[in-house]
Formats: structure tokens, C-alpha cells, sequence
């Protein structure tokens, strides 16, 4: 199924592998895109199909991840702007306030993401989520490695100030 080099092979029977291995993490990266379960999995499907029909330019002449992670960040700004019911509120709704200490830090940590403008949430889950350096996350999103550095320490900003605190205990320490 794969070739000398390494990458997936690209006939039908390597496009199958690929989707087999990436299914998990890239639904994990439309998840935290999209901030929705089920919109996720639809724009990852969505986006296989796609790459169906190009599978064996991509696989010969590029990089097959490189090409999915684009194509996530595209269909879900496409998403979003056929989708503008959305209406801003002062107050999360109930259960949303990503303040509350939720059992598990993975949930605290997706409800804030989803408090982020898209943008932002692109940034963060591309460079800490799916581990693309600044340069390659500018390459996904089709902007400036400076504009990934704005919007990456504004969203760290916002996070901050969203996620809940630990408390560090300092026993044995004296001052």
C-alpha cells in the first residue's frame, strides 16, 4: 500500500489506508475547528469526498495531510459564512460557561475553543493540535506567518482568561 518513499500509495487501495489511519485525528481537528460533533464529521466526510477524485495527483506531487488540513480549514470557513444564523449574546448559554469546572479538562478546554472567533480557533488547534509550525499554519490558512503570531497570542490571551485556573500546591516550600 505504500511506496519506497514512504508516502501513502496512490491508487484506490492507499487512498482507503489513508483515510483509515487519519480518520481519528482528523475528526479530532474538525471537532475542534468546527466546535460542533456533528458538523464535524459531516466536513471531514465532506472533505474525503473531494479528495477522492485527486487522491493520486495529491499523493504522487504532494503532501496528502498538508492538502486535508487545508481543505478542513476552507470547508469549514465555507461552513460558516452559508451558515450565518448565528446570533452573538451577552451571557454563554447554560452549561456553556467554560469557567465551570467540568469533570474533564478536555471539555473546558473544547467549549472555550468554541467561544474563540474562527480564526483563532484555526490557529490554535493547526499550531497545538495537529503540531504545524507558524510557517505551515500561514500555508493552511492562506495568510502571513505575522498574522498566525496575532491571532495565536490573542487566543492564548482569550484562553487565559476562559480556563479555569489549577491550583498548585506549594507544600515545603518556604518564602
Amino acid at each position: 500500500m505504500n511506496d519506497i518513499r514512504g508516502e501513502p500509495g496512490a491508487g484506490e487501495a492507499g487512498y482507503v489506508a489513508f483515510v483509515e489511519a487519519a480518520w481519528p485525528r482528523y475528526l479530532r481537528v474538525a471537532r475542534l475547528l468546527t466546535g460542533d460533533p456533528h458538523r464535524a464529521e459531516e466536513l471531514l466526510q465532506d472533505c474525503l469526498v473531494k479528495l477522492y477524485p485527486r487522491w493520486r495527483r495529491v499523493a504522487r506531487n504532494g503532501d496528502p495531510h498538508a492538502y486535508l488540513r487545508r481543505m478542513l480549514v476552507n470547508g469549514n470557513v465555507s461552513l460558516w459564512r452559508r451558515a450565518r444564523r448565528e446570533r452573538l449574546v451577552a451571557e454563554p448559554p447554560d452549561g456553556a460557561d467554560p469557567r465551570a469546572a467540568p469533570d474533564d479538562p478536555d471539555q473546558a478546554l473544547e467549549r472555550a475553543l468554541a467561544l474563540l472567533p474562527r480564526r483563532q480557533r484555526a490557529v490554535v488547534v493547526l499550531r497545538y493540535y495537529a503540531d504545524l509550525s507558524e510557517k505551515d499554519v500561514a500555508g493552511a490558512l492562506g495568510c502571513a506567518v505575522g498574522t498566525v503570531k496575532i491571532h495565536n497570542a490573542r487566543a492564548m490571551a482569550r484562553l487565559r482568561e476562559l480556563l479555569p485556573r489549577p491550583e498548585y500546591r506549594s507544600e515545603g516550600v518556604r518564602r
